[in-house]
């Protein structure tokens, strides 16, 4: 006998219902605001940085990297044949990254623009200088890169050099060195290294470095804003310093997934 008081078309809500809670927006001080002292960590410090390689077993290789509101993704595909007729004495690194329409404060529409690119060709040559490219003729190597949760351009173009490095480790390709990426920014008279969204757009200039501290050479720099020459080589005297921190992480957590294995 079927019931007359069911719908069964629609989930029926809770008896009971609360509001929900939000960041508090009112001026108690509790946020951030511009010209206030850093909040949490000193000019010099970088956030806390979880890494773990080995998390998607369909790719050849992966990485996941977290720092703080910052997460990505990562996950290497090949080296595989080419699909052009030219030959090529060299491999190709291909990047791609993609945004989660949650990963931002506005819902981002599933469709790549050109910040996307943006990121993607500045990890594109962070990479390309460290990977033995000679060794793989006519082969293709596909990196893509999601954007789970974005705190900063420059925090997404450092976490996701730092994600790319170790899941081309773990997929077993031979490259001269890992590559490890950070970035300063320049806000009033100091530079604070990893800045996040809010600080970004306060900063007069910013910059994100990405090397090879194993070698002690630099793979790729991008700058935005102004910035006078002695800043630009201060910010990149102290990613450098930041850089050797983060390698030693990066090989860290490729030990422990090789031991787990």
């Amino acid at each position: 006998m079927a019931q007359s008081n069911f719908d069964r078309r629609r989930i029926n809500g809770p008896d009971e219902s609360f509001q929900p809670v939000f960041e508090s927006d009112d001026g108690n001080g509790s946020r951030w605001k511009a010209g206030d002292p850093r909040k949490g960590r000193m000019a010099q410090d970088i956030r806390p940085i979880f890494l773990q390689a080995g998390l998607i077993n369909q790719a050849n290789g992966s990485a996941y990297i977290e720092t703080e509101k910052t997460k990505i993704a990562c996950a290497v595909y090949g080296p595989r044949q080419s699909k052009t007729t030219v030959y090529n004495e060299k491999g190709r690194l291909n990047v791609e990254v993609k945004f989660t329409p949650f990963s931002c404060t506005r819902r981002r529409v599933p469709i790549r623009d050109a910040e996307d690119r943006s990121i993607a060709v500045q990890i594109q040559q962070a990479l390309v200088p460290a990977v033995r490219l000679e060794l793989l003729p006519k082969s293709t190597i596909d990196i893509f890169v999601t954007v789970i949760e974005n705190d900063g351009i420059e925090g997404c173009i450092a976490a996701g050099s730092a994600a790319a490095s170790v899941a081309l480790a773990d997929a077993g390709i031979e490259m001269l060195g890992l590559v490890a990426s950070c970035s300063a920014a320049i806000i009033g008279n100091e530079i604070w290294m990893d800045p996040t969204e809010e600080e970004g757009q306060v900063a007069v200039g910013s910059l994100a470095l990405a090397s090879m501290p194993a070698l002690g050479t630099i793979t790729n720099i991008w700058q935005t804003g102004s910035m006078s020459p002695d800043e630009a080589i201060s910010c990149m005297e102290a990613c450098q310093k930041c850089c050797e921190d983060i390698h030693s992480v990066m090989a860290q957590s490729l030990l422990e997934t090789s031991q787990n294995t």
